[in-house]
C-alpha cells in the first residue's frame, strides 16, 4: 500500500511541471475548436461566394442566348443553299424545287416568282421576302423572264436518260461519284432503261434524288430488247434480265420441268425467291404466247 501511494507523491517541481502540461493541453483543445469554428465559417462564406458567381453566370449566359439570333442580310434567294434553307425555315421539297430549276441554268427574278417555284407559304414569304436582293438588270422589263415561259424551255431541255454520262449525272444534287457510276452500271446490264421509273431501282438511289435526275433525263429513246420464252430459255439466259438472278433461274426452269409450260405471271409468284415486287418490271423483258 505504502509502494502504491509513493506514486502519487510529487515534490513542488514536479507539481509544476504537471501543471504547465496540462494548461498546455487546454491551450491545445482551446485553439484546435477555434480553428475549426474559422474553417467552417471560412468555408460557408466560399459556398455563399460561389452561389452568388453562378448566379451571374447563368444571368449572363441567359442574357447572351436572347441575343444570340442570326442576323440576316440581303442574298440572292437563286443561290440558296440546303444549310441556308434550312435556317431560313424551308422544307427540303421547297429546296429541291429550287435546286432542280437552278440546275436548268434558270433564275427567278421576284419573289413572286420564288414563292410560285419553291411553294413556301405566305408568312415565309413575309418573313424571307424583304431579304431577297436581285441584280440591278432584274428590274428592266427586257429582261424580266416568267415561270410560264421557263416551264417551256424545261420541256425542250429535257435529255436522254440512255445516254447521259456518269459526269453529267454528278452535276445533280445528291449524285456523287459512286451513285453516278453505279446508275451507269445499272443501265448497262439493263442494255438501257425502257421506263423511267427503273431509274428507282438503282440500288441506295433516294426517291429525291430519282426525282431531281428525273426533271433534267428521261427516256427519249428506248432500246431494243428481244423479250425471253420463259418456256424456251435456259437459266442462263433468264438470268441475263436484271431483275432474276441465275439461282431463281434455276428455280423457274425447275418448277417448268416438273409442272409443265408456264401459263401465267401468276405461277412465278410460287417460286420461292422470285422477285414478286418487280413482276412489272420484268414483264417488259419476259415473252410467250401462253402468258397473259
Amino acid at each position: 500500500m505504502n509502494k502504491f501511494k509513493s506514486h502519487f507523491k510529487f515534490n513542488k517541481q514536479e507539481r509544476s511541471g504537471i501543471f504547465f502540461l496540462l494548461l498546455i493541453i487546454v491551450l491545445l483543445q482551446l485553439g484546435y475548436f477555434a480553428y475549426s469554428y474559422l474553417s467552417t465559417s471560412v468555408s460557408s462564406d466560399v459556398f455563399k461566394a460561389d452561389a452568388t458567381t453562378a448566379l451571374q453566370i447563368a444571368t449572363l449566359k441567359e442574357e447572351a442566348s436572347k441575343k444570340d439570333s442570326i442576323k440576316q442580310y440581303p442574298f440572292n434567294p437563286n443561290y440558296i443553299t440546303d444549310y441556308k434553307g434550312y435556317t431560313l425555315g424551308m422544307s427540303v421539297n421547297e429546296i429541291d424545287r429550287l435546286h432542280a430549276f437552278r440546275l436548268e441554268g434558270k433564275y427567278v427574278n421576284s419573289a413572286k416568282e420564288f414563292q410560285e417555284l419553291t411553294l413556301i407559304s405566305d408568312s415565309l414569304l413575309k418573313k424571307i421576302g424583304p431579304y431577297f436582293k436581285f441584280p440591278e438588270w432584274v428590274s428592266q422589263k427586257n429582261n424580266t423572264r416568267t415561270l410560264k415561259k421557263n416551264s417551256v424551255k424545261k420541256v425542250n431541255r429535257v435529255k436522254d436518260l440512255n445516254t447521259v454520262t456518269a459526269i453529267e449525272l454528278k452535276k445533280i444534287t445528291g449524285v456523287g461519284d459512286k451513285l453516278s457510276k453505279r446508275i451507269v452500271k445499272f443501265r448497262k446490264r439493263l442494255g438501257g432503261f425502257l421506263i423511267d421509273d427503273q431509274l428507282n431501282d438503282v440500288y441506295a438511289l433516294k426517291p429525291e434524288v430519282v426525282k431531281r435526275i428525273l426533271f433534267n433525263y428521261r427516256v427519249l429513246s428506248k432500246p431494243k430488247i428481244s423479250q425471253v420464252n420463259i418456256n424456251e430459255a435456259s437459266a442462263h439466259e433468264i438470268s441475263k434480265i436484271a431483275y432474276i438472278s441465275y439461282p431463281v433461274a434455276k428455280k423457274i426452269i425447275a418448277y417448268r420441268q416438273e409442272n409443265g409450260l408456264i401459263k401465267s405471271f401468276k405461277e412465278l409468284n410460287k417460286i420461292e425467291g422470285f422477285p414478286t415486287d418487280k413482276i412489272d418490271r420484268i414483264k417488259l423483258y419476259l415473252y410467250t404466247k401462253l402468258l397473259e
